[in-house]
């Protein structure tokens, strides 16, 4: 496998891997929600969490998989477009950790409770609490998107790179003159020379 075919293969995994630690992410607890009533925690999904997680998380992984089996130019637009939904999906994470925000929590809540409205939701929840996906995705999100964008975009001096090491290493050797025949190694270790 050549620099090239190998550079574009290590994008397209590194897409393919950030598309399916989101759709597992989308189906796993993003949030735990303390009820104020002592009743049980409730359990908020990814997909409620983020609605876009899902969907985003399926074009991610849809363009990773057009990488392989586009032209150079498509390459580039796919891996942009899958590159700017993963930047997306990382960020809304990055703020889901930092506070979340009262509608990543209402559809779930309202749909265990049957209570709606700001100020039901108030009474019912005690503490909101993220749980470890959102951290393993983006962190997940981080690293492949870094290094598919930067091999996406690097492959080209790859490319040269094995073609400038190819001609150096194929050029033809020359010979100041006829070399004399030695039978084996121990006789040229010895200094003698067999030909004589």
């Amino acid at each position: 496998m050549n620099l090239a075919r190998r550079g574009r293969s290590l994008s397209v995994m590194g897409f393919l891997l950030a598309g399916a630690i989101g759709i597992i992410s989308s189906t796993q607890t993003w949030v735990t929600v303390e009820r104020a009533d002592a009743g049980e925690a409730i359990l908020v999904p990814g997909a409620s969490a983020l609605v876009l997680l899902a969907p985003l998380s399926l074009a991610v992984l849809a363009l990773g998989a057009a990488l392989a089996i586009s032209g150079r130019v498509f390459r580039l637009i796919f891996g942009v477009l899958a590159g700017a939904c993963a930047v997306f999906l990382g960020w809304s994470t990055l703020q889901l950790l930092i506070a979340v925000p009262e509608s990543a929590i209402a559809p779930t809540v309202t749909e265990v409770t049957g209570l709606a409205g700001t100020a039901a939701l108030a009474d019912v929840v005690q503490s909101v609490t993220p749980t470890a996906w959102p951290v393993i995705a983006l962190v997940g999100w981080v690293i492949l998107l870094a290094a598919s964008l930067l091999v996406l975009t690097t492959w080209r001096r790859w490319k040269a790179g094995g073609r400038r090491y190819r001609t150096t290493t194929e050029a033809p050797v020359e010979h100041d003159g006829p070399v004399d025949a030695v039978d084996s190694w121990d006789d040229l270790s010895r200094g003698t020379d067999p030909t004589r």
